[in-house]
């Protein structure tokens, strides 16, 4: 399934070749043992705005780290430096991706919309409402939490299995519905960053 992003980019050329780099080099140096924060001169505008993100790792194709945050809490430069550390050695999925693994790890980063709720009064009624291959979607029930980021839908097409999987993720009892649940929708602009190893390192 082609994913679709947001209708028009919402930032620059500039700023998205920034939050790239920012997430490689992020990467890289958790892998190798090194301290990393973004250029303080980057962290101006929409980089220095509140944003959430989210920061994901493959090695030959498979899920190799995925860490990000939901809300915005703190500066968009700052959140893709931190969850681009975390997808690399904070996953508890996955060991601590090490520096030999570097040259075969490809990332690519979400930029999140602000997540809104939908208004639903069964679970039909959720399944109807998405929209594949676009929709980002946040379960919470009871503190419990889970999230599907929009890349997801290219492994599970089908909203019920799109949906079921979610719902296991989350802890829930698959293919239930409670009064106490609360569904989120959110859209993502997709930063293919390509392989870490490649511009790791900048000036500053």
């Amino acid at each position: 399934m082609e994913r679709s992003p947001l209708a028009e980019s919402a930032f620059s050329s500039a700023a998205r070749t920034q939050l790239a780099t920012i997430a490689r080099q992020a990467v890289v140096a958790a892998a190798t043992g090194e301290s990393y924060a973004p250029p303080q001169e980057w962290l101006v505008g929409r980089l220095a705005a509140p944003g959430a993100s989210f920061v994901t790792l493959r090695a030959a194709g498979e899920l190799r780290g995925c860490i990000g945050s939901i809300t915005a809490r703190r500066a968009l430069g700052v959140d893709v430096a931190e969850n681009g550390r975390a997808a690399a050695i904070a996953d508890r999925r996955f060991a601590p991706l090490v520096a030999g693994e570097l040259a075969q790890v490809t990332i690519e980063l979400s930029l999140l919309t602000p997540p809104e709720p939908m208004a639903i009064g069964s679970r039909a009624e959720l399944l109807a409402s998405l929209v594949p291959g676009i929709d980002g979607l946040v379960l919470e029930e009871r503190g419990r939490r889970a999230t599907f980021l929009p890349a997801v839908w290219e492994q599970l097409p089908d909203p019920e299995a799109f949906l079921l999987h979610l719902e296991r993720k989350a802890g829930l009892v698959a293919g239930s519905w409670s009064t106490a649940r609360h569904s989120l929708r959110y859209r993502t602009e997709s930063i293919q960053v390509g392989q870490a190893l490649v511009g790791a390192r900048s000036s500053r």
